[in-house]
Formats: structure tokens, sequence, C-alpha cells
């Protein structure tokens, strides 16, 4: 361990790096992390819907801050998503025997899943209604 550090950067060389290689690869390790989730089904429906919603904010929202809230909440359901599906590898990780805190847990990411989806129904909800009506 460095002196006066609780991280043994022997056993991370990302804790090595500095400057544009620490980027660099911290680049590398986030599009292999959207590639692992490209392989769950969730994830990859949420993106394939993210890729009509997100040109149609340009038409729906008014002005610049509808247009940034309505892509915010689709993006915001991929992250949640992602996240989600960290923690449930994760679990996974630990054992695959049932454990009550590993379905807590699990149970946990898929209601922030569910209310990261029902947030962005409601904003595009109250768009479309404000658009149309």
């Amino acid at each position: 361990m460095n002196a006066g550090s609780s991280v043994d950067v022997s056993a991370n060389p990302q804790k090595q790096r500095r400057g544009l290689s620490r980027m660099w690869h911290a680049t590398g390790y986030s599009i292999a992390g959207l590639r692992a989730g490209w392989g769950e089904t969730a994830f990859r429906q949420e993106a394939l819907a993210a890729m009509v919603m997100l040109p149609a904010t340009l038409w729906l929202g008014r002005n610049w801050l509808e247009t940034a809230i309505l892509a915010f909440s689709v993006v915001f359901v991929m992250v949640v998503e992602l996240l989600n599906t960290a923690v449930e590898t994760a679990i996974d990780r630990i054992g695959p025997e049932w454990h009550d805190l590993s379905k807590r847990a699990k149970d946990m990411g898929s209601a922030a899943v569910l209310l990261s989806l029902l947030l962005c129904l409601g904003i595009w909800s109250a768009a479309i209604y404000h658009r149309f009506v």
C-alpha cells in the first residue's frame, strides 16, 4: 500500500495511471460496460426505445429545457438499468444460493428501475399532453 492510502494500488493497475492514460483506460472500461449491458434484454429494449425517443425530444420539447428534461428521463432509465444489472451481477458473483439479503438487494434494484420508468412515463405523458391539448 502507498503511504497514507488505504487502497492497494498493486491490486488494480488503473489506480496507478494518471492524466490522459487514466481517462483513456476508463473510457475503455465504460465501453466494455455498455457492451455488457447490451447483453441484457431489458437494457437492450431501453436502448432501442431511446434511439426513437431521443430524436423525438427535439420535436416534442418546446424549448431547450423541455427537450433536456425529456432526454434526461430517457437516459436516466438506462443509467438505473445499468446500476441494477451491476447490483445483480455482484450478488450473483457472491453465490448462486438463495439469501434474503440478496433477494432484498435485487428487489430494490428492480424497484429503482420501476421508479425511473414511471418518472419517464410521467414526464413524457405531461409533455405530450401539453403539446397536443
